[in-house]
């Protein structure tokens, strides 16, 4: 008895040491594979987006993960959708920026309204264009591999873009962009930088949220979060920065605030892992 009490105990803690720190809520209804981005714009429901090689769709699901609603995004490709954020008015904003080979041309981000007004089954979107200008070659070498994104989040008019680092040699450098939040064509304004980390895995900059308050802002990677409090100016790393180490390994590619200190993160289904929806209180 004393044996398998042992054994029992030990898969107990080898399935929680799977999440660390984070609780599982539900399940993201496996149609869902690879989500890599969230927003919540009503109470316990999130609207998701997947990456590349998907549907240009808006999925919304409850926090027990049941599918919802689904919209299709019109005027609107899915490029390579990487991250999801909201404004105060509830305007939903995708950004498809994806760029692992920082070969593309055509970035942008979709301006949709509050996705929870819409009676139908489509959504028609505005384009807010935009180019890096420090970017001269479109097909760079390894080490020049740092125009990727999957993070976005919108404040004070602006929506902010954090790149993923992809150079090798790895340097860890985050860099943050800034364009307009409204219709047009735009050069992107750089703000400043972040250094991640050294790690490749749990470096790579995969979401980012903000507060309702907006004196929050978090970063996430594959196992790592960072929260930003305390900032003034566009660059807010120059605030106060807490680094937190999540204790979970999987493919974490999306974060969103559902109240000030609350967090929804989710993953994607990676080698019969992940495809959670997650809960996270900061302290």
């Amino acid at each position: 008895m004393k044996k398998y009490l042992g054994l029992s105990c030990l898969l107990l803690l080898v399935g929680c040491s799977n999440y660390g720190q984070l609780k599982v809520i539900a399940n993201i209804p496996e149609e869902f594979k690879e989500v890599s981005g969230l927003v919540s714009t009503a109470q316990n429901s999130v609207w998701l987006i997947e990456d590349k090689g998907n549907k240009d769709e808006l999925y919304k699901i409850d926090s027990k993960g049941n599918w919802l609603k689904t919209l299709k995004v019109k005027n609107g490709k899915n490029h390579d959708w990487e991250d999801l954020s909201k404004d105060k008015a509830g305007n939903v904003y995708i950004g498809d920026f994806g760029n692992n080979s920082s070969d593309r041309d055509d970035l942008e981000i979709l301006k949709v309204p509050n996705p929870d007004n819409e009676k139908g089954d489509d959504i028609e979107a505005e384009k807010i264009e935009f180019s890096y200008p420090e970017q001269t070659d479109f097909s760079p070498k390894k080490k020049e591999l740092l125009y990727d994104a999957e993070s976005l989040f919108y404040w004070k008019n602006s929506l902010y873009i954090i790149t993923k680092n992809r150079a090798k040699p790895f340097t860890g450098e985050a860099l943050i962009y800034k364009v307009p939040a409204t219709k047009g064509k735009y050069k992107a304004e750089l703000v400043g930088s972040f250094m991640a980390g050294t790690d490749e895995r749990t470096s790579r900059i995969t979401s980012a949220a903000i507060s309702p308050d907006e004196k929050t802002i978090v970063l996430i990677s594959n196992g790592m979060l960072w929260s930003f409090t305390n900032f003034k100016a566009d660059n807010f790393t120059q605030g106060t920065v807490k680094t937190i180490d999540l204790g979970v390994r999987t493919q974490l590619e999306s974060v969103c605030f559902i109240t000030n200190n609350t967090l929804y993160l989710a993953d994607e289904y990676h080698k019969k892992t992940g495809g959670n929806l997650y809960i996270y209180t900061l302290n």
